[in-house]
């Protein structure tokens, strides 16, 4: 394995000190070390992979520096934009290294959502035209990729991307974490809130760990899972598909579980649904300040006011809790509003605290198996 430190080190003697990007699992020991040694002027926890390009951009331009981003492969999506049309040598040719954990990578076991992004994690690469090379475990052989990729970086002025298997890196711990005071744990928040929701609603939880809590509270109270859409991939657009379906069924509940990473992912989101006003929505944010399910990398969730912003965007109802009994009262406000004909669109922050339980399950059903259980249910 590649000590966090080796890596980083000869980044700095390459000329990068510079790093901005989304969390991943495999590289959060790397991410982690970045946080705890870059100065805080040299590293952004960026909104999604695109906005990471452009701020690798933006710091090339200022200072003639090799930037580097660093992402889940998932993200690649997010970025294509910018890596072709600012980064790319027949735009404005911006020098970069690009760094791409590779989830779902053939022949090695991950998730679904994951398994298809694996297969063409690399071809995606190839058609971009961004030349790679796949990260070596052995400390040995990384000066000599190193080498091959500044040598091109520098020659080009142009990215190159270095791919990380799952266990490259050595175990890092964060230093830096901050504490998040919150009475609630985020599952506790969620099993409230299903608990409170009429037998018609109908739940989109969004990616990673309020997912996978969702469906583990279904089954410790004996619940089907038919009544919830899992949102394992696609970060930061649960809150479309919630709206979608709320606007088709408008005499059903429909309850959004996000996350305050997804939410800032994609919040552009909050002003379609704010503009739309489906009365029958209800948008939870569960608001850790974290990327809880990649190694609890911080975001700006606690440092900005997202209600604030739903407010300005269009939601017509708005709370702000931090204990149970604040939630419990919420709760129990907007199933009154249904039972009575008053819901309107409503948003609610749910202050909770970092952290999942260890033994905490993934869903045993497939994408497609939940997807038509819940198709199912929609049509009654």
């Amino acid at each position: 394995m590649i000590k966090p430190s080796t890596f980083y080190d000869l980044l700095l003697k390459n000329g990068t000190d510079f790093f901005a990007g989304v969390p991943d699992s495999l590289l959060k020991n790397f991410c982690a070390y970045i946080t705890d040694n870059a100065p805080a002027e040299k590293h952004i926890i960026s909104a999604n992979e695109g906005c990471a390009t452009a701020l690798a951009s933006g710091y090339h331009f200022a200072t003639g520096k090799i930037p580097l981003i660093y992402m889940q492969n998932s993200g690649e999506g997010n970025a294509v934009n910018p890596l072709l049309s600012l980064a790319d040598p027949d735009v404005y040719s911006v020098p970069m290294v690009v760094v791409i954990g590779w989830r779902g990578e053939p022949g090695v076991h991950d998730e679904p959502q994951h398994v298809k992004q694996g297969k063409v994690t690399l071809a995606l690469l190839d058609a971009m035209q961004i030349p790679y090379e796949v990260l070596s475990d052995k400390e040995a052989e990384l000066s000599v990729q190193l080498e091959k990729a500044y040598s091109y970086i520098k020659k080009n002025s142009a990215p190159f991307a270095l791919v990380i298997r799952k266990g490259t890196f050595d175990d890092y711990t964060l230093k830096n974490n901050e504490k998040v005071e919150a009475e609630m744990k985020r599952e506790e928040a969620i099993e409230r809130i299903m608990l409170s929701a009429s037998n018609k609603t109908a739940f989109v939880s969004t990616t990673g760990m309020a997912s996978r809590e969702l469906y583990e509270l279904r089954e410790k109270h004996g619940f089907g899972h038919e009544k919830d859409f899992l949102t394992v991939g696609s970060m930061g657009h649960a809150s479309q598909i919630a709206l979608s379906i709320a606007m088709q069924k408008t005499d059903r509940p429909i309850f959004c579980i996000d996350g305050d990473g997804a939410t800032i992912m994609q919040m552009g989101g909050l002003a379609t649904i704010g503009t739309r006003k489906p009365k029958n929505l209800v948008h939870f944010v569960m608001n850790n300040g974290a990327h809880d399910s990649v190694g609890g990398q911080p975001t700006v969730g606690l440092k900005i006011d997202i209600p604030g912003i739903a407010q300005a965007c269009g939601y017509e109802k708005i709370y702000s809790v931090a204990t149970a009994q604040e939630l419990d009262s919420a709760l129990a406000e907007i199933k009154s509003s249904f039972e009575n004909g008053t819901n309107t669109l409503t948003f609610v922050e749910v202050k909770v605290s970092k952290g999942a339980r260890k033994d905490l399950g993934r869903p045993k059903s497939t994408p497609q198996e939940n997807k038509h259980a819940l198709m199912e249910f929609l049509k009654d």
